[in-house]
């Protein structure tokens, strides 16, 4: 069984047995009896909601970006100025990196696990994220808001490049809280951004 919001405690379970696995010892490092172990359910458990240790892998990704674009949704929903959103979504993505960081372990190591259509599907969801985020910053380069020192673009790419790294070196149990390092991001990229 695919698809759909994931409501049973059985799935629950499986799914963070698995991001547990999966982000300490990698895809291809975890069995699907360790998962079911973890998750103390029977093999029949497991594919009584998922069809193969793939499916799982997929749900996590669909699971992370589906949080990801229904906060961005959000965001822009509310209308804020380029600034205010810039540092709203620089704010929620890190912050929420930072409380999920086993999923985005897995986001940015395993990807190429996933099969093409899947990952094609991963591809997209990522795009339209990156293209939302994007055209904020053009639209702040267009009213004279934010320098253009950088091309929109570029200036996308370095905010998605700290944030997919980000699970090498964030550590939960560190000196800074996730809210406070997540406004910090925000001030320097808008910093940068500030026309002089």
């Amino acid at each position: 069984m695919t698809g759909g919001a994931r409501t049973s405690p059985v799935e629950r379970r499986l799914l963070a047995a698995a991001v547990r696995l999966f982000a300490e010892h990698g895809f291809d490092g975890v069995s699907v009896q360790q998962i079911v172990e973890a998750a103390q359910v029977t093999k029949g458990g497991l594919y009584h909601y998922f069809d193969s240790k793939q499916d799982l892998l997929h749900e996590i990704y669909r699971s992370l970006i589906g949080r990801q674009l229904a906060d961005l949704e959000r965001i822009l929903a509310a209308g804020l100025d380029p600034a205010a959103t810039v540092r709203a979504v620089i704010r929620e993505l890190v912050t929420s990196t930072a409380e999920h960081i086993d999923e985005a372990q897995v986001f940015a190591r395993e990807m190429h696990r996933l099969d093409p259509d899947r990952l094609a599907a991963v591809r997209a969801d990522r795009r339209r994220y990156h293209v939302a985020f994007r055209e904020v910053v053009e639209r702040g380069q267009r009213e004279g808001v934010f320098a253009k020192v950088a091309p929109a673009e570029t200036v996308t790419l370095v905010v998605f490049g700290m944030v997919n790294e980000m699970p090498r070196w964030y550590r939960a149990d560190g000196r800074k809280p996730a809210a406070a390092f997540a406004e910090e991001v925000a001030d320097l990229i808008l910093a940068g951004l500030r026309p002089s």
